[in-house]
């Protein structure tokens, strides 16, 4: 007999994450800052009130967070009663729940062998080593122990939509009940809807302030909530990355951006690709667009007056890394025919197509890549026969990482790895160990744990955050630079300095930095060209370094360790190494000193920026408030590509990703929606090939500034900019615009004269 408690109603509860951040610059943008949350510190709540963050009070000259709050109040004030030389306006957003829609649902394939009580376990997941961490400890409160749990990482796709999920534990589970049978479990598509990781709802209340005569930007101040659902994956860190994103790709001399992860009885909801920043710069960028309108402005004019330019701050406070292109994003897409030519072409249009609307939109984001403690193992070692061998802990969820990892290897080593695997979890050559949490610990707690030598703060991170082509690349740079310099270059000048008085090199000066793989092996300054092979069997003679192993961690900017090769102290961009000489075994190097990013720099909130712009030509259909998609043509900013074929992958299925987020995808939150089992793809539509104008979208790539710019991370940033430019593109064809998303054919129509 089941016996039902009182009926209660849903869980109330607080919410999962709550931010602020407060910035207010000085004279001119690259004057120091009054305060900031890198300089000072980010902002939280001191309890919660009806389940709501209760922010300090503020004060001047009071605690860092109650001058947080005095100047947020002081800008909330300015914003209430303007100068007469400003335009205020003040508008609300809101974004739909939507499916990842994984081609591969969630499964698991398990099977446990009864007779040594092995657990084995084929699993989909983005980050196997916490599979590896957190497992064991659930299997160890059976009432008969595992004694031996085997993983079989494998490749899969759904990036985000498989992070830090439940699956691989429900098949552990079955597979234990098997009868020492082999299980598989895996969702059909009804319950891959009904339980998988959603994307964020947001509703977003926006004011921004623009001096009148001159078209710049004076202050921001956004509050945010998202839906986190009823299970806290991602929550906190989405909402804290859509408030430090909401910027865009403009300068502020005050900002105040707040944001709540509210926990509710919707499906979970987590990391999916744009992970809060596609929610947060759309509505930016729409806002900008009605703000030019006001001014009277050209939209990317006013955009290129308050583009943030290198050396400017984000809304941290931070110095973003590197030179920031996105003015020249701005510059070729003000010189596109779609947009030189939008007025006359609308003219045109629309005398051929009376019952058709035409429009033209723009959109443009810089997007954040990593998460500010990214890490990672790579290994690389070559043959005596000149094999070059790969091994990453990097997971391949569909992004084509174990593609570019092994090209990444030519770089130095002049051709691609020959072997490669990935998703690697035993690293007993290189014994890293973790303790703390990276972003919350003290300077105190860090600088004592970081006494142990084989301490990090941090030890894998997972496939995410588009961190394949900047981070996870540069532990495998790193490693096949160690290999190049200790192992193959000294070979190259045994045998180019070999013979009487010196050899070939005596007459010539040869540096190291002259040395360039060609066709056919390694030269340098005039040298004779050696083959991959010959060197390699060289420096085996020689019991030169033949592998390496190293461990990577980064806050915003790479820790750096001091270690001895060959006799000498050398400062390398790693906290970890391990290395091999000759045919031995690998050996771990004692780090000397260690130096880690100072813990201050998580208020930072990023510093790695990638920028694209989107170009949306649109139909709108007056009778059935239907858009079709005439054309869309995009800007990338991303440094020196690895795998081109790869980027424009990544740009196709992100402009797919963004417009079924700007005209289709929409999901229910609560009880109508996809927890009651009842949702397909037969009520969700996915945008299909006719809805992407397929055969005539176009891609431009911004030229890398010279052949040393690293690659930077652009899968999630391409979907951003087109769903902002469409809904701009509607506004153009039809006079109206829209803040809330999905903008349908329904929407459309009750709007149309």
């Amino acid at each position: 007999m089941i016996q039902y408690g009182t009926e209660t109603g849903p869980l109330q509860r607080d919410p999962w994450g709550s931010f602020r951040y407060v910035r207010v610059g000085g004279e001119k943008p690259f004057d120091d800052d009054r305060f900031s949350s890198l300089k000072d510190t980010p902002i939280f709540p001191l309890s919660m009130r009806r389940h709501l963050p209760v922010w300090p009070e503020g004060r001047e000259g009071g605690k860092l967070d109650q001058e947080g709050m005095y100047y947020a109040g002081m800008i909330a004030d300015q914003l209430q009663t303007p100068p007469q030389d400003w335009l205020v306006m003040s508008r609300r957003y809101t974004t739909q729940s939507v499916d990842t829609s994984a081609l591969e649902p969630d499964n698991a394939n398990g099977w446990f062998d009864t007779a040594s009580q092995t657990l084995h376990l084929v699993i989909p997941d983005p980050v196997p080593q916490e599979v590896a961490d957190e497992m064991p400890r659930m299997l160890a409160k059976r009432h008969q122990p595992v004694k031996q749990l085997i993983l079989h990482p494998c490749y899969t796709v759904g990036y985000g939509s498989k992070d830090h999920y439940n699956f691989p534990y429900y098949g552990a589970v079955a597979a234990l009940y098997g009868d020492g049978l082999p299980v598989r479990l895996a969702n059909d598509r009804y319950e891959q809807f009904q339980t998988s990781i959603k994307r964020h709802a947001f509703d977003m209340d926006y004011r921004i302030a623009v001096d009148k005569q001159t078209g710049v930007l004076q202050a921001f101040q956004g509050a945010m909530t998202a839906d986190g659902g009823g299970r806290c994956n991602f929550t906190p860190s989405v909402v804290m990355v859509g408030a430090t994103a909401a910027q865009s790709i403009y300068y502020f001399p005050k900002s105040d951006l707040s944001s709540v992860g509210l926990a509710s009885r919707a499906i979970d909801a987590g990391s999916a690709r744009g992970y809060g920043t596609l929610q947060s710069m759309a509505a930016t960028e729409m806002m900008m667009d009605e703000l030019a309108q006001e001014l009277k402005l050209d939209p990317i004019e006013f955009r290129l007056r308050n583009v943030l330019k290198s050396g400017m701050k984000n809304t941290q406070g931070a110095i973003p890394a590197g030179a920031i292109r996105a003015d020249e994003v701005l510059v070729k897409a003000s010189q596109h025919e779609m947009w030189r030519k939008r007025a006359e072409r609308k003219v045109e249009f629309e005398s051929q197509n009376p019952g058709k609307r035409y429009g033209v939109g723009f959109g443009c984001v810089q997007k954040d890549f990593g998460t500010g403690a990214e890490t990672s193992f790579a290994r690389v070692e070559f043959s005596e026969d000149g094999r070059i061998s790969l091994f990453h802990s990097g997971a391949e969820m569909g992004t084509g990482m174990s593609t570019s990892q092994s090209v990444l290897c030519a770089q130095w080593l002049g051709k691609p790895a020959d072997e490669a695997h990935f998703s690697v979890t035993d690293w007993a050559l290189l014994p890293m160990v973790t303790s703390g949490d990276p972003y919350t610990m003290s300077q105190d707690e860090q600088d004592k744990l970081q006494t142990n030598p084989n301490w990090t703060p941090s030890y894998c991170s997972p496939s995410s955050a588009s961190n394949s082509a900047y981070y996870f690349s540069h532990s495998t740079r790193e490693a096949a630079r160690l290999v190049f310099e200790q192992g193959l270059w000294p070979a190259a000048l045994s045998i180019w300095q070999s013979g009487i008085g010196g050899g070939q090199a005596a007459p010539l000066v040869v540096r190291k930095e002259d040395a360039r793989w060609v066709e056919g092996g390694l030269t340098a300054a005039g040298m004779q060209i050696l083959p991959f092979e010959l060197l390699a069997k060289k420096a085996y003679q020689m019991g030169n370094l033949t592998g390496a192993v190293v461990h990577v961690f980064n806050r915003w900017q790479w820790a750096e360790a001091d270690f001895k090769l060959n006799n000498h102290s050398e400062r390398l961009p790693v906290d970890g190494l391990s290395v091999r000489i000759g045919n031995g075994e690998f050996s771990t190097l004692a780090r000397e000193q260690v130096y880690y990013p100072p813990t201050q720099r998580n208020n930072a909130a990023v510093t790695y920026y990638s920028a694209v712009g989107t170009l949306t030509e649109i139909a709108v259909d007056i009778a059935t408030g239907k858009v079709e998609l005439l054309n869309h043509h995009s800007i990338m900013e991303c440094g020196n590509l690895i795998v081109p074929e790869l980027v424009s992958g990544q740009l196709q299925g992100g402009l797919a990703m963004g417009i079924g987020h700007a005209l289709h995808e929409y999901l229910p939150l609560y009880e109508d929606g996809p927890g009651n089992g009842t949702w397909n793809f037969n009520r969700y539509h996915l945008p299909r090939a006719s809805d992407v104008a397929v055969w005539k979208q176009t891609g431009d790539i911004l030229p890398a500034l010279s052949e040393t710019d690293p690659p930077k991370g652009m899968a999630e940033v391409v979907m951003i900019p087109v769903v902002a430019a469409l809904v701009n593109a509607i506004a153009h064809a039809t006079g109206h615009r829209f803040r809330d998303l999905p903008v349908r054919a329904e929407n459309i129509l009750e709007v149309l004269p």
